[in-house]
C-alpha cells in the first residue's frame, strides 16, 4: 500500500490544485529537459517509475506520484 506523500512547496506551487500536470511543468519539477521527459516515455511508457495519462496530444503526469519521486519514494 502506497502512503501519500507531502507535497513539496514547489511543485504545489506548479500545481495549482490540479491533479495532472502538463510534460513542461513535469520536466522542470525533476529537473530534466522536456525532450529527455518525452523521449523516456516514446522508450519505456513511462519517466522515473511515472507512467502519465494521455488526453488528445497532451501527456499529463500526476501530481501524487510526481511528489512521491520528489520526496524519495518508489514508485513501481
Amino acid at each position: 500500500m502506497q502512503t501519500k506523500a507531502p507535497l513539496p512547496d514547489a511543485l504545489a506551487k506548479i500545481a495549482a490544485g490540479r491533479d495532472h500536470i502538463k510534460t513542461s511543468e513535469f520536466a522542470h519539477a525533476v529537473n530534466r529537459a522536456s525532450q529527455t521527459v518525452r523521449k523516456n516515455y516514446c522508450l519505456t511508457g513511462e519517466c522515473f517509475g511515472i507512467r502519465p495519462v494521455k488526453v488528445g496530444n497532451f501527456l499529463l503526469w500526476p501530481v501524487a506520484d510526481t511528489a512521491r519521486l520528489l520526496s524519495g519514494g518508489v514508485n513501481a
